[in-house]
């Protein structure tokens, strides 16, 4: 990935901060970009001490602040090679009691955001390809809820089902200039997220019923599937998504968990 340029959405912590590292360790450089301003500085300053590293505040959801970040990225680094979609929020509650105005948020920032930022670097990467230059690539994140249904999570799962067919549809528009988009399906990962419901045993031992592997996955184990899919290894793949889960996703029955 040496002087390779990415850009990271939602990288100021959980799995696009452990992208963001694994990109900077292989020798890219990377602008994270997060609506959090206070925690995206603080990871900046951290990962600094690996590589080059910038700081863009944007809400993916907002087509201006997408312009500004592809400007920013430029100012910076010159150029864009590489496109990591990754942030994501959620909203619990029922189906019947979900609110329109929840529903909205979630969707705007798990699926349009990510067609706002994908499409913006899109056509700054075909023009590079027009002009010669080498076509980069784009990672989008989904979930294993992008297949499962969760009752309490109706925008997320939804938004995520979107995003496998988002990949697949940007996939085939982008393939005449050889610039290739996958996605990562995430299983059960330790971010902060899952650490404060995992923390209560009961909701742990769920988790962990359902996943044949046993244990909760890492977001650098995430990271590392994004390595792969922006590196020359990944190049005759486009359209995919590689679901990381512990083997949730065949199990059709819960599995006895380990006492303690």
């Amino acid at each position: 990935m040496d002087g390779k340029i990415a850009i990271v959405t939602g990288g100021a912590k959980g799995i696009g901060y452990a992208i963001a590292k694994r990109y900077l360790m292989d020798g890219a450089k990377v602008v994270i970009a997060d609506h959090d301003e206070k925690t995206g500085e603080k990871t900046c300053k951290e990962l600094s001490e690996l590589g080059e590293v910038r700081f863009a505040a944007v809400d993916v959801a907002q087509r201006l602040d997408v312009r500004n970040l592809i400007a920013t990225t430029i100012d910076a680094f010159g150029d864009i090679d590489i496109l990591v979609n990754n942030a994501g929020i959620v909203h619990s509650a029922d189906f019947l009691d979900i609110e329109e105005a929840d529903f909205d948020r979630v969707l705007a920032v798990n699926l349009k955001g990510g067609f706002l930022c994908g499409q913006a670097v899109a056509r700054h990467m075909v023009e590079k390809v027009k002009k010669g230059g080498e076509p980069g690539c784009i990672i989008n994140m989904s979930s294993v809820n992008a297949i499962f249904a969760l009752a309490d999570q109706v925008p997320y799962s939804v938004s995520k089902g979107g995003v496998g067919q988002l990949t697949r549809v940007m996939a085939v528009s982008l393939a005449p200039y050889g610039i290739r988009v996958n996605a990562i399906g995430p299983g059960s990962i330790m971010t902060d997220m899952l650490s404060s419901v995992v923390s209560d045993k009961n909701a742990r031992s769920k988790i962990l019923s359902r996943t044949p592997m046993g244990r909760i996955g890492e977001p650098s184990e995430i990271a590392g599937i994004a390595a792969f899919l922006a590196s020359k290894d990944a190049s005759y793949m486009t359209g995919q998504t590689l679901f990381a889960d512990g083997g949730r996703l065949p199990l059709n029955y819960t599995v006895p968990v380990a006492a303690g």
